[in-house]
């Protein structure tokens, strides 16, 4: 089978890794360019948002599956294009993309489904939404409707901090349009984890749990990135993984059916364990990154085989086999991220990673032989071992090889979790 997969980010580098042991797997080719999944891959360098040349390129190649990664093009409908155009498509068409798309759709998807989230306003315009919050208890959480990157996510202790938040969505607009309107919704107390499952239609398989650490900072200090590092499987209790599957996914799965909505792909639950159980955060209609990079490597499946049957509604499984080890990843990130991380610093170090390290590139370019960095989370790095520890001392005792000025990441990924 030949077989496209969209995006360049560490997450696609992940999933490209993982399909070249496929078995049915004929050609892989990846758009748009990356370099290190060009090593693997055959990467070139096409727009993912314009579909008429991603269909161009996949009659030219003869490929038959397309794997989409970033929430952008599914946000626009390329699963409703190439569906179209008879080729199979991983990745929720329009309707169920959406959810991702708009946090309003989602938490009234929620609610009309009774699937358990914060309570919510959604809030048109900055003076309603300054009021709004004149009149409720902190601390709140303040969210852009759209597309954010994972950052248009804002906790306010006060009012103070409500007010320069309004601003910065709604009046400055740092978001664009994403944040012309904004969620408010009460503050979760509790800890964070991340559930995610292949959906064919109507069949749900659970992937690994794991945890993703969204904070730029350690000790979780800082602003809210695309996530710093990640977990899996990160360990709960039976009775609360059957909670989560029967008021997350299998009312998720039945709200779908009842609505009419074709979802065929991952769904993505950011959740907040309450002491009155889980909640959802956000739904996702993707793979997370970072969580892909540590979930992958504990996947025993032939991947393209079980991403085909989720896109042809044909998954005739109940569970994964899951390697017993554990999986961690730690994102090295460029100085100024997420606000305006600084680009073209060259990188040394790579070449000498050890074998048994995982290296996912994001956003490293190469220039005449040269690493330099290109964007805010330039790479992963992930190891399994027996315990997390292990894999710890394996990352951070690599990324001592890796230099480039402002280089940070956290130091903390996984320290309670060993």
């Amino acid at each position: 089978m030949n077989v496209l997969v969209i995006g360049n980010g560490a997450r696609e580098h992940a999933i490209c890794w993982k399909l070249k042991y496929s078995k049915n797997l004929d050609n892989l080719y990846n758009l748009p360019y990356n370099d290190a999944i060009n090593q693997i891959a055959s990467s070139y360098d096409i727009d993912i948002n314009n579909f008429e040349e991603i269909y161009k390129f996949c009659l030219e190649k003869n490929i038959e599956f397309v794997i989409v990664g970033p929430e952008l093009p599914l946000s626009k409908g390329i699963s409703d294009f190439l569906e179209s155009k008879n080729i199979k498509v991983f990745g929720p068409k329009l309707q169920g993309a959406i959810l991702e798309s708009s946090k309003q759709v989602a938490k009234e998807f929620m609610k009309r489904n009774y699937i358990p989230t914060a309570n919510f306003d959604i809030l048109y315009d900055s003076n309603s939404a300054i009021e709004y919050v004149k009149n409720i208890e902190f601390p709140i959480v303040i969210k852009a409707d759209g597309l954010a990157g994972g950052k248009g996510v804002s906790i306010c202790k006060n009012l103070e901090e409500a007010i320069l938040t309004i601003d910065n969505f709604m009046v400055k607009k740092v978001f664009g349009k994403a944040s012309a309107k904004i969620i408010i919704e009460e503050y979760l107390a509790g800890y964070e984890c991340s559930a995610m499952a292949l959906i064919d239609g109507k069949n749900i398989v659970m992937l690994p749990m794991s945890k993703d650490y969204k904070r730029l900072n350690d000790s979780d200090e800082g602003p809210n990135t695309g996530g710093m590092g990640s977990i899996c499987p990160f360990e709960i209790k039976e009775d609360l993984m059957e909670e989560i599957k029967n008021e997350v996914f299998y009312r998720f799965i039945t709200g779908v059916y009842r609505e009419k909505i074709d979802y065929r792909g991952i769904l993505y639950a950011g959740l907040m364990i309450t002491k009155n159980g889980p909640k959802v955060l956000e739904f996702n209609a993707r793979l997370g990154d970072p969580e892909t990079q540590s979930i992958l490597p504990l996947i025993d499946e032939d991947l393209l085989d079980i991403l085909y049957k989720t896109a042809t509604g044909n998954l005739n499984i109940d569970s994964l086999k899951v390697l017993n080890k554990k999986c961690m990843s730690v994102v090295i990130s460029s100085e100024g991220y997420p606000e305006n991380p600084k680009k073209g610093i060259e990188i040394s170090g790579l070449d000498k990673l050890e074998s048994g390290i995982l290296a996912f590139h994001s956003a490293i370019k190469n220039e005449n032989g040269i690493y330099k960095t290109n964007g805010g989370r330039v790479l992963t790095l992930t190891a399994l071992g027996e315990n997390f520890k292990i894999c710890r001392d394996k990352i951070y005792e690599n990324i001592k090889k890796i230099n480039f000025q402002g280089i940070h990441f956290r130091t903390d990924i996984g320290v309670l979790n060993e």
